[in-house]
C-alpha cells in the first residue's frame, strides 16, 4: 500500500510540474493570457469588494479560471496547428478559430455572470 502512495504522489507531483510549466511556457509567450490574468485580478478584486454571496463569488471566480483554461487550450491548439499545418490549410484554419471561439464563449460566461450578478 505503501508502494501505491509514493507511486501516486510522485505522479501528482509531476502533473503540478508539468502543469505549471505548461503555465509558464504560455505565459512568456501569450499576451493575451496575461492580459486574462489581469482582468482576473481585477475580477476577484471586485468580488471581493462587493457585498456578494459566497455563491456570487464562487461563479464569478469560477468562471475566471474557465476563460484562463480555454485560452491555453486555445495556444495549445495554435501550438500545433503550426507545427502540423505551417502553410495556409482551410482545415487549420478551422481549428484555430474553434480555439478562439472556445474563449470567447467562456468570456461571454463570465460576463453574464457579471450581468446577472450586477443587475440582479
Amino acid at each position: 500500500m505503501r508502494d501505491i502512495l509514493r507511486a501516486e504522489a510522485r505522479r501528482f507531483a509531476n502533473t503540478v510540474i508539468w502543469s505549471w510549466d505548461g503555465f509558464r511556457a504560455a505565459w512568456a509567450t501569450e499576451k493575451t493570457l496575461r492580459q486574462w490574468v489581469l482582468a482576473n485580478v481585477l475580477s476577484a478584486a471586485l468580488v471581493f469588494a462587493l457585498d456578494l454571496t459566497a455563491a456570487e463569488r464562487a461563479v464569478i471566480l469560477g468562471l475566471g479560471l474557465l476563460i484562463l483554461a480555454a485560452e491555453l487550450i486555445n495556444n495549445a491548439v495554435e501550438e500545433v496547428v503550426d507545427m502540423v499545418s505551417p502553410g495556409h490549410d482551410a482545415r487549420a484554419k478551422k481549428a484555430k478559430d474553434c480555439g478562439s471561439a472556445c474563449v470567447a464563449l467562456a468570456a461571454l460566461a463570465a460576463g453574464v455572470a457579471w450581468a446577472v450578478v450586477l443587475l440582479g
